[in-house]
């Protein structure tokens, strides 16, 4: 039995609440209980539902309450999986990874589903230690070392590629999966000749291929630490955090454009860019590190490098995450979708939500990081975003040793 409400919402003077409570005869049996906002008299009764009502239905429910139903039937799978597609309230999940610094290296996962409010522990194998675990743009989780490069970018990173390490010795370089091409650029060796050296790697052929350096703005800054990332099918953006000025890399020509200027406020300290759907967005802290004076969102015209304003942190919020912390230099952001994620990962507790409104415009809101004390000073963590389909998620959950737990 399934207790936990599928369905909350409002009908004129009655609060309602759908509930699934058996299966009947390969049809789901759902309890519908209504009370009267008046009167407070609440009043069950449990009524089978199928066909066109049932996909109305479970379209309006969170992802991950769909599962438990997903395995009641044949029908019933391709019944959540219609729900899924024809639903227009899903949301990128955040995935936060916390890897230990400490000997085997073992990594948890936990992600946040924006649609239910719930934080989920994600019970998974181990991934085969290689080095740091890093991550680069939206969803690219990645170790490399002088020997091998493992990555992996699908939703919630149940397959990992492994490809013999680029031909340079790097220990903190940009790494972004460009379409069919991870390109691997800078953060080489002090032992290394080209601290700019740029290696693709295409993942048909399975061969690395040198291409033109990084340009040589990027010399005092070529590694991760200092650098933000964008990609798209064809074009890497490269921005240093600290000026804003950004560079594209074209993978079918293997060539860098720019500088771009994407710092449209001088009152910017630091920013990072990331991929909105098909649109590229800048955020960026003003003032200084010491007092930080707000947060600001642009939404960037790659044919022009124009930047139009989308949004501001509201002020109770900007003002909640400067009273943990007087000095603020960086934060950390994962971005897809319609919603960028922004917390600062040495202190994970509180993550800050930012819902891009169709027509323009922002909706911010923070979000209690309730899992927070599961890591501790001796882990890493990293952030990826991703949306997650039902199919992943049915793919995750017949994966070995794979469990969703949704936290309370």
């Amino acid at each position: 039995m399934y207790h936990t409400p599928l369905l909350e919402g409002k009908i004129g003077l009655f609060e309602f609440q759908v509930s699934y409570q058996s299966q009947i005869n390969n049809h789901q049996t759902f309890c519908f209980t209504f009370m009267d906002t008046c009167t407070g008299m609440i009043s069950s009764v449990e009524l089978p539902i199928h066909g066109d009502v049932l996909e109305a239905i479970l379209s309006h429910v969170p992802l991950i309450h769909l599962i438990p139903a997903s395995h009641v039937s044949k029908s019933w799978t391709a019944t959540v999986s219609s729900a899924f597609r024809t639903s227009t309230n899903a949301k990128p999940w955040l995935i936060l990874h916390t890897q230990s610094y400490r000997h085997p290296y073992p990594t948890t996962t936990h992600a946040y589903d924006p649609e239910s409010n719930s934080w989920i522990q994600i019970r998974s194998p181990a991934i085969d230690y290689v080095s740091t675990l890093r991550s680069s743009h939206s969803n690219l989780l990645y170790m490399i070392s002088p020997s091998k490069l493992s990555f992996s970018s699908d939703p919630l990173h149940l397959t990992w590629h492994h490809a013999v390490a680029p031909k340079i010795s790097r220990i903190d370089p940009v790494v972004s999966v460009v379409g069919r091409h991870v390109v691997v650029a800078g953060g080489a060796f002090d032992f290394e000749d080209d601290p700019l050296a740029v290696e693709v790697y295409d993942l048909r052929s399975q061969q690395w291929t040198k291409s033109d350096p990084m340009p040589e703005f990027f010399n005092q800054s070529a590694s991760s630490m200092w650098l933000s990332v964008a990609s798209d099918d064809r074009h890497l953006f490269v921005m240093e955090k600290s000026s804003g000025v950004t560079y594209s890399f074209n993978t079918s020509n293997n060539n860098w454009s720019g500088p771009y200027n994407l710092r449209p406020d001088h009152r910017v300290f630091y920013s990072v860019i990331g991929f909105s759907d098909a649109r590229l967005i800048v955020i960026g802290m003003l003032g200084e590190p010491e007092d930080v004076d707000g947060v600001k969102v642009w939404e960037v015209n790659c044919n022009s490098s124009e930047c139009k304003e989308i949004g501001e942190m509201p002020e109770n919020i900007l003002e909640n995450l400067k009273s943990h912390d007087s000095f603020i230099s960086s934060i950390d952001v994962a971005m897809a979708g319609n919603i960028a994620y922004i917390c600062i990962c040495s202190r994970a507790e509180e993550v800050i939500v930012c819902e891009f409104i169709d027509g323009g415009g922002c909706r911010w809101r923070s979000v209690a990081n309730t899992v927070a004390s599961c890591g501790s000073i001796m882990d890493k963590l990293v952030l990826t975003c991703s949306k997650v389909g039902i199919e992943e998620l049915q793919r995750a959950t017949r994966s070995e040793n794979r469990r969703f737990v949704v936290k309370r």
